[in-house]
Parts: structure tokens; sequence; C-alpha cells
């Protein structure tokens, strides 16, 4: 068993950690001011400091990390883990800056595994370069989505089109102008087995029928720096049938492919986040004095900053495990590694930037510090990709039925 990063993934961090200091960190504040001058506030990827950071993650090849195979970097799931966690630690900026933030990157996939040639000629070379966005709409308010069978928009074949008709909510990024394009999961036939009922088509976001009815808050927070979470109406929309996403009924298994590496992404950055977290929960320990010493000789805190080392080590195992399985036997018996770290990671890094936030005061609470709107964006994991009960529910029931076999 070997611990070590092999060479390529040890040059990769290197060049990377190095671009973090001298352009991600610093362009922070930059981009923050930039986005506040925009005409639209949506409209997050138009600040021109992007653009430079983009220009220059490019240049040093750090691009397209996240798609393995002859579209993307090249990397395995091990590889990238360390890559994304390196970029999880300023999470509304670097991945973007890499073109490996969500939702584009599970597009990406879908249309490399599923996609047809002129579907990738049409989207995929455009997202590919990070020209475009792109949002992914799965996700209703009048059925419980956590159950993806459950899904109630239609999709209708009508002579060489399909009409769309629905509401969607929490599409990542659609309140963005340039999310040109929509990936719509729907039923193509109710009458179908269950898990061949629903489809996945192309729908342009300036399709006729098309409504963008609102952004959806987090805790407050609207998200806006990465384009927002929006409440969508589909009437009578209308595309060609070539916009159709392989076959009718495929919609559930594309689903699945696509939201797999989805949730190990989320969790290597995440663990990013904590790390973060961890810095700046020790720097304002050794820099605070409360009744007469530092925050850091406290003994409280400082079971703070053991617990989170120690629980941030664990899962940052667990999440090179599930990666390394993905590598060598495949998603889908990596299954029960991957819903364990979708688990285990929202609720230990919300934890970890709970501790931190009080470590300090009521600073932490406020927008001097990144610190709340972390939270705010991990606590949202807890749902994205499937809420924690849902993947405890087949998880304990995969165990069950290896205890019976072993019996």
């Amino acid at each position: 068993m070997d611990f070590a990063f092999d060479a390529k993934t040890e040059d990769l961090r290197a060049s990377l950690l190095e671009f973090m200091d001298s352009h991600v960190y610093p362009a922070e504040p930059v981009f923050a001011e930039q986005l506040g001058q925009l005409d639209d506030r949506w409209a997050w990827d138009s600040a021109p400091v992007l653009a430079e950071l983009r220009a220059e993650a490019r240049r040093r090849g750090l691009w397209n990390f996240f798609l393995p195979g002859e579209h993307g970097g090249g990397l395995t799931n091990l590889q990238y883990a360390p890559l994304a966690e390196i970029t999880g630690r300023s999470g509304h900026l670097a991945p973007a800056a890499l073109n490996c933030s969500a939702p584009d990157t599970g597009n990406m996939e879908v249309l490399a595994m599923f996609g047809t040639e002129a579907q990738r000629k049409e989207w995929l070379e455009s997202l590919l370069a990070g020209t475009i966005r792109s949002a992914f709409a799965m996700t209703e308010p009048d059925v419980a989505s956590s159950d993806a069978t459950n899904i109630a928009t239609r999709i209708e074949r009508d002579g060489d089109d399909y009409v769309i008709d629905g509401r969607k909510w929490w599409i990542t990024g659609a309140m963005n102008r340039n999310a040109k394009i929509l990936i719509v999961m729907g039923k193509t036939d109710p009458t179908a087995e269950r898990h061949r009922q629903q489809s996945m088509i192309l729908v342009p976001r300036d399709t006729p029928g098309v409504e963008i009815q609102r952004g959806m808050e987090v805790f407050g927070y609207d998200d806006h720096h990465h384009g927002g979470h929006a409440e969508l109406t589909f009437t009578n929309v209308r595309v060609p049938a070539r916009n159709l996403i392989g076959g009718e009924g495929d919609g559930f298994a594309i689903a699945q492919a696509r939201l797999g590496p989805g949730r190990i992404h989320h969790c290597m950055r995440s663990i990013g986040v904590a790390e973060r977290a961890i810095e700046l929960m020790c720097a304002r320990a050794n820099e605070r004095v409360a009744f007469g010493k530092p925050l850091a000789e406290q003994g409280v805190i400082r079971d703070w900053i053991a617990e989170s080392r120690v629980r941030v080590e664990q899962l940052r195992l667990l999440v090179l495990k599930a990666a390394w399985l993905m590598d060598t036997v495949g998603n889908k018996r990596a299954h029960t590694e991957i819903q364990a770290i979708k688990i285990a990671t929202p609720a230990t890094v919300q934890w970890i930037l709970d501790k931190a936030i009080q470590t300090h005061g009521a600073g932490g609470l406020s927008q001097d510090h990144p610190l709340a709107g972390a939270y705010a964006n991990i606590r949202t994991l807890r749902f994205a990709d499937g809420p924690d009960e849902v993947h405890k529910n087949a998880l304990a029931r995969a165990e069950l039925r290896r205890q019976k076999q072993a019996r």
C-alpha cells in the first residue's frame, strides 16, 4: 500500500499550489469587487479577472483536469483528487479558473460519454474551451426528487420534435445568461418500467417557453458568484428530436453515471474547504487574546483543532480510496465507498467550519471572512446529488445483503 502521489501528480500539485498563491488568492477580492460592478450580477463568469485566471491556467496546462480520456486532462480519479482538494480552498474561483467547476463538469461527462458526434461538436467543444456555461435541470419542487423516478416533467415526441412541459428548481448556474445549454431530465413514457420512464434532452436556454422564474437563496445567500440556483418553467418547449441524449428511457442510467463522479468531486473540493478553515482557525487562535492568554492556549480551542485535524485526515483517506476504486474496478463497484464519502464529508466539514466560525467570534458570521459563506455552501451538499438519508439507506441495504451472504 503506497500513500505517496505519483510523479505526475506531484508536478501538477506544485504547479497548482504556486498558481493559487501567485494568482488565485490575490484575485479573490478583485473578483468580489468586479462582481459588484457587473450589469448582470448573475453573469459571474464575465468578471475580467476570471478571464485572466483562465488564460494563465491554460498557459500552465492546468485545464479540464476532471475529465479522463481523450477530451480532458488525461488524469485518473486518484490523480485528480489532490488537485480538486487544492481548488476547493477557493471554491468560487479556482475550479472555474481551471474549467473544473460544477455543473459544467458533469454535463461535459454526459456529453463525452453519451452524446452524439453532432451534440459534442455543438456543445461539448464550447464547454471544454470554457466559452459557455451550462446547467443540469433534474430537481423539481412538486415531487420528492430524492427519488429520481418521481420526476414529473414531460418530454413528449411530436413528429420530428420533442415537447417539454414542467417545473424545475435549484438548477445550479441557470441564472447566468452565459449558461447557454440545459440538460433536462423528464418522462418520455410514464407507462414503462420505473427506471426506463425518464430521458434526458438538450434544451438551449433561449428556446421559447423556457422561463427563469427566480433565483433561490441558501441561508440568505443567492450564490450569484456561481451563477445562482434558478427555478425554471418549461411551457410547450419544442426542440428537435436529435437533441435527445442516448435513447428514450436512458435518462435514469445517465443520471446515475453523471452523479457518481459529481459526488466524489464535491467531496474532494470540500476537503480543501476544511483545510482552509483549519488554517484560519489556527491563525485566529494564535493572534487573539482572551482572559489573559491567546486562544491557542485555551484547552477547548486545542480540542477543536486536534479533532479537526483527525477528522479531515480520515476523510481524505476515504476519498482517496474511493477514487482509487473508481480507477481500478469502475464506478459501479466503488458505489459503497462513493456513498460513504458523500455521507461523511459534508457533515464533517460542516463541523470543522462551525468550530472555525466559533474561534473567530462574531466576525466568523460576517462577510469579512469566507467561513459563513462556506458553511452555507457545505450545508447544501447534504442535499445535492441525493440527501444523506437516501445514501445511508442504500449503503445499509448493501451492507445487510453482504453480511447475509457471508453468513
